[in-house]
């Protein structure tokens, strides 16, 4: 007989009582025995001896993911002058990266899942340092473009594949959670060292470094991924789902350019509402598909799980309204406090320490014994007040009694966040499916910050438009700095709203705990 996860999976009669599906908040903690008359569990697999080393080089490659997006964007205003490009343009720089990258992860993740994960992660390495060479070479703009994409494309192959490898590697709670904090402290810092990598690169070496720096760091994965990585085979001998591959593909690139396209152009462009309005509809057809077909490419169970599902709108509303903080802050720093490149960079540092602190100090400790909605809700709360005290930023704030602790409990939020997130939308899913479970994570957040972004920036504009024009209606006048911090505000105090609404889902529908299990490639990584 086998009992079912809300999710689906069959779950051998053998699993001790605290991995049952029906576990709450107060359930004992993770390996807990059963009661004396259930049967013995199957004894666990012995733990790989070169783990560590794995964590190592997955973490390495999800550093030069997350710094690929903040060091090329401090580098943009240097690549724009020295290639010619316009501005209407340049956009294409972060357009055709996050195309590529947003629209085929469910596509890598699967592909993962079929031809083996530590094979598409050499892949995807291999290939986003041959990328990042070529962009660093563009003689021109069209040659950058596509090197972004081809970029883009590589990511959507290593970022599940990495995160999939991860799953499968550490079983036990503990060293689970050690490893997602980890994990979670590059995936919230990496953006925020990013901006300081770019800032030093571009202003003391030049712009085409903030794409050559990927080779080395590529390179030295791929030296310890032959030799530490070993993948539990997924299922080799399966078929790829192409119809389902189109729809989905195709709805978030729908999706994602249309989301793009709605800053420059407006959400009432006729192209704008086009697109917006093609990408649901090819979602929604992807979905009817899956309920069908015969090898999905996204099987519905994974997203079925109630647990599971709170995890991915956490991360989703969490990366919603985190991801305008970079952006207008970085705006703050430069255009109104006068901050040049490198000291706007140091100036996230904090950031990244809560961060790590958080991921890595608190949630990871506190993980096997607590229950993950409250690190999620706590860590949601943590960053809207670090939001709120944002928005009462002036023109004339300094930036250690006013800036600063606004940074640390913004870094502390995510870390207390993403660690917890990570850990339970990825455990319980059979190995066979690890890599478009992973995928689906990382296409939340992809999805969270292009959305995220657009509609922070239009808050933030429309706001700044009617401050400047009801104090100084002259173009250019006194009151554009003032103008500007006021949207800013605005875009802030919407922000700690979105966050709020996350730490109301993480509180609600992550009920009981998400436990590993330490069997076969059929049953929960």
């Amino acid at each position: 007989m086998s009992r079912k996860r809300p999710g689906g999976e069959s779950l051998p009669s053998v699993a001790p009582r605290a991995t049952d599906a029906t576990s709450t908040d107060r359930s004992p903690d993770h390996g807990a025995p059963a009661s004396a008359s259930a049967p013995a569990p199957a004894p666990a697999p012995a733990p790989d001896p070169k783990r560590w080393w794995a964590l190592a080089v997955i973490a390495l490659a999800q550093l030069m993911v997350i710094l690929d997006g903040t060091v090329v964007n401090i580098a943009l205003p240097s690549a724009q002058s020295a290639l010619g490009m316009s501005d209407a343009d340049r956009q294409w720089v972060i357009t055709a990266y996050t195309l590529a990258f947003g629209g085929l992860l469910l596509l890598g993740g699967r592909i993962a899942d079929l031809v083996g994960r530590r094979r598409t992660f050499v892949i995807g390495l291999a290939g986003f340092a041959a990328a990042s060479a070529l962009g660093g070479a563009a003689a021109g703009p069209g040659m950058l473009f596509a090197a972004r994409a081809l970029q883009g494309a590589f990511a959507a192959v290593l970022a599940p594949s990495a995160l999939s490898l991860l799953t499968t590697t550490f079983t036990d709670p503990k060293e689970r959670a050690r490893a997602f904090g980890v994990y979670g402290a590059l995936a919230g810092g990496g953006s925020a060292v990013g901006l300081v990598v770019g800032g030093l690169l571009t202003e003391y070496l030049t712009w085409r470094w903030s794409l050559y720096v990927n080779v080395p760091i590529a390179l030295a994965a791929l030296l310890g991924a032959p030799v530490f990585l070993r993948d539990r085979s997924g299922r080799r001998s399966g078929h790829l789902d192409v119809p389902g591959a189109l729809l989905g593909c195709g709805g978030l690139v729908a999706l994602v350019y249309g989301f793009s396209e709605a800053e420059p152009r407006g959400w009432s462009s006729p192209s704008v509402v086009t697109l917006l309005v093609a990408g649901v509809i090819l979602l929604a057809a992807f979905v009817r598909w899956q309920s069908r077909a015969a090898h999905p490419l996204l099987p519905l169970r994974i997203v079925k799980d109630r647990v599971r599902a709170g995890s991915l709108a956490t991360m989703g509303l969490a990366t919603v309204g985190m991801f305008g903080v970079f952006l207008f802050l970085t705006y703050y720093l430069q255009a109104v406090l006068g901050y040049p490149p490198v000291r706007t960079g140091l100036a996230f540092v904090p950031i990244s320490a809560g961060i790590v602190v958080g991921s890595t100090q608190i949630a990871a400790r506190l993980l096997p014994r607590t229950a993950p909605r409250a690190l999620m809700s706590s860590g949601m709360v943590l960053a809207a007040a670090g939001m709120l005290l944002l928005s009462n930023l002036t023109v004339h704030a300094r930036y250690v009694p006013q800036v600063l602790p606004a940074l640390l409990l913004l870094g502390l939020g995510m870390g207390l966040t993403f660690m917890p997130v990570y850990a339970t939308a990825t455990a319980g899913v059979p190995a066979r499916d690890a890599g478009v479970a992973s995928a689906v994570l990382s296409t939340v957040q992809q999805m969270g910050a292009s959305l995220g972004t657009v509609l922070l920036n239009t808050v933030a504009t429309g706001a700044t438009g009617r401050y400047v024009h009801a104090h100084d209606p002259a173009p250019g006048g006194a009151a554009l700095d003032a103008g500007m911090v006021h949207g800013f505000s605005v875009a802030y105090r919407c922000s700690a709203g979105v966050l709020l609404l996350a730490a109301l889902v993480a509180g609600l529908v992550v009920r009981r705990r998400t436990t590993p299990h330490h069997a076969g490639d059929d049953a929960p990584a």
